[in-house]
């Protein structure tokens, strides 16, 4: 059995999720926000396959409400899977801009480290040998460099690349192509994400994790919607 991780990153995959729900037609894949990350993950292994962990890379939102989701979304998959579930965090940092419209110095938060923690991550596994096959859950072009360098001097690690809903890159598929792989587009398999939606409280006697008030809302909306 190959030994499976995934590398998700975080922002990229929430932000395709938020871009998807704004977009479609329905308001079904706001319910995608409270879901199981190892089992959506598992949901596409292969039978050869086994998964060894999902590694989460994020960072804790600036904002109050944000934040708070964030938490709940990741505590309930901590307590769900324990040790198959590993959060790393980068961090938020307020970036000035000149405002395009008012010329005026404004703020917006920008979120560093990530991409820098993944390719790390990835690597220090190969080193340590610790993945068969890795599955990274990105479309940020960043991490072409690592999956090229973990590709020339670990040859026998498979690559497998996973688009979040809604992205893209030209330079990660054509990285993975020249390894003759393809990259799943995972809008395209919605079946598995609703299969993973997780129980609006999770529990275990000890602690208690609920779904976002404003994510339920939405959950309810499409319900409504889809009727």
């Amino acid at each position: 059995m190959k030994r499976t991780v995934f590398y998700i990153d975080g922002f990229n995959f929430y932000y395709g999720l938020r871009r998807m729900r704004k977009s479609s037609q329905s308001s079904q894949w706001g319910n995608y926000y409270w879901i199981d990350m190892v089992k959506l993950c598992e949901s596409f292994l292969g039978q050869e396959q086994k998964l060894e962990k999902v590694i989460y890379f994020t960072s804790s939102p600036l904002d109050a409400g944000k934040n708070s989701r964030q938490s709940a979304f990741l505590n309930a998959n901590k307590l769900l899977n324990g040790s198959k579930f590993e959060i790393v965090r980068g961090k938020y940092l307020e970036k000035h801009v000149i405002c395009p419209y008012c010329k005026g110095n404004i703020t917006k938060p920008e979120e560093k480290r990530t991409d820098v923690n993944i390719s790390i991550r990835m690597l220090a596994d190969c080193v340590d040998d610790l993945v068969d096959v890795i599955a990274l859950v990105s479309a940020d072009s960043d991490l072409v460099p690592p999956l090229e360098l973990i590709q020339r001097h670990y040859p026998e690690k498979r690559i497998k690349v996973y688009f979040p809903p809604s992205n893209f890159s030209h330079d990660l598929k054509g990285a993975i192509s020249r390894l003759n792989s393809r990259p799943i587009l995972m809008m395209k398999n919605e079946r598995r994400f609703k299969n993973a939606i997780m129980d609006d409280e999770v529990q275990d006697g000890k602690s208690r994790f609920i779904i976002p008030e404003k994510w339920k809302n939405w959950q309810l909306s499409s319900l409504i919607f889809d009727k």
